[in-house]
């Protein structure tokens, strides 16, 4: 994207906090909102070894500073949030297993941590503040997706008491290539050897690259208004091609017979649906639509390219959305990794 289409971005000149500002979404962040020219950008988070990596990776660019804290601390946060302009609020447990494992780790950091940080946005009088969700919020039926509803809970009761900041949320799906997802897994199987694992071949997952979801992210945040969740459009991938797709995919990678490349299944994980859902039904009888997204409650002016939405014409599972196809897949794996834009 050339630079010059951010010459009047809301972005310029401002000061950006990313909580979480070393996981896949928080860096893809920074590096897309380096491109709107901020006077600052401060990755925020608790892992010393990952905000190390982080300056490494973005050693170039003086604007973006590195601060070791933890959302779960008050005065870590307002250390860092007190001269923001945005607030992208990344930080989470996001993995199912360990979640269910940790529940009060989830809760403090998913749950706590995000009201403390909504907090501090409204004592220092933030502009907009963007909570990053996932679709396992929905109908949840683990420890995350608990978590995570209820994190977008708050932030849709603080969007009422206040209009400054502006509160929304996004929710996507698997952002594939990010850290600890199956894709990474797989191409380290592949590398090493190992036959690929998978839990249950009949799954559906909504998926999305790293570039995308932190495009989408910021203009969500440029059109909201206050209250607003939302909905990323995404295509899904049935479980089975999406591995027969990696099994090809890093087999060639790596110099491998793709033959030799093991398939075995393992069984789900506890907290794990076959198929993940972008809202509820009764989210669905209130939406608007955009090209990109479904907007969910949107109790403020209606955006001029928005569109009325019927029921019957939101997607609400992967296994009525687009399924993609292994050559989609193979096509997606080539943009993730040709891109080189692996955290």
């Amino acid at each position: 994207m050339a630079l010059a289409e951010f010459k009047n971005s809301v972005y310029t000149d401002s000061t950006i906090l990313v909580t979480g500002g070393t996981g896949s979404i928080g860096l893809e962040l920074a590096k897309t909102l380096l491109n709107h020219k901020p006077k600052k950008i401060l990755l925020f988070d608790n892992d010393e070894n990952g905000l190390f990596e982080a300056r490494t990776l973005l050693r170039e660019h003086p604007e973006v500073l590195y601060k070791l804290g933890d959302v779960t601390d008050i005065r870590s946060v307002e250390s860092v949030l007190k001269d923001c302009d945005y607030v992208f609020h990344a930080a989470a447990r996001k993995h199912v297993d360990f979640c269910e494992g940790n529940p009060y780790e989830a809760i403090s950091t998913n749950v706590l941590g995000t009201q403390i940080v909504a907090d501090c946005a409204i004592k220092y009088g933030i502009k907009k503040f963007v909570f990053i969700s996932t679709d396992k919020s929905v109908n949840p039926i683990s420890v995350l997706g608990t978590t995570k509803l209820l994190g977008e809970r708050l932030i849709i009761s603080a969007s009422k008491s206040t209009n400054k900041p502006i509160f929304s949320v996004v929710r996507f799906g698997n952002v594939i290539g990010s850290r600890g997802s199956a894709v990474l897994i797989f191409d380290k199987q592949v590398k090493e050897g190992c036959p690929l694992t998978v839990t249950n071949p009949e799954m559906t997952r909504f998926i999305m690259l790293p570039s995308d979801a932190a495009k989408l992210v910021l203009k969500a945040a440029e059109l909201a208004n206050s209250g607003e969740i939302f909905v990323l459009k995404m295509d899904a991938v049935k479980v089975e091609t999406l591995i027969e797709a990696c099994r090809g995919f890093f087999a060639a990678l790596h110099g491998k017979d793709p033959n030799s490349v093991k398939i075995i299944k393992v069984g789900a994980n506890l907290g794990e649906k076959v198929h993940e859902e972008l809202m509820t039904s009764s989210e669905a009888t209130n939406v608007i639509e955009t090209a990109k997204y479904y907007i969910i409650n949107p109790h403020t002016e209606r955006l001029k390219d928005a569109v009325k939405s019927t029921p019957d014409n939101v997607v609400c599972s992967s296994d009525s959305a687009h399924l993609g196809s292994e050559k989609e897949i193979l096509s997606l794996l080539s943009k993730l990794y040709s891109d080189k834009r692996l955290c």
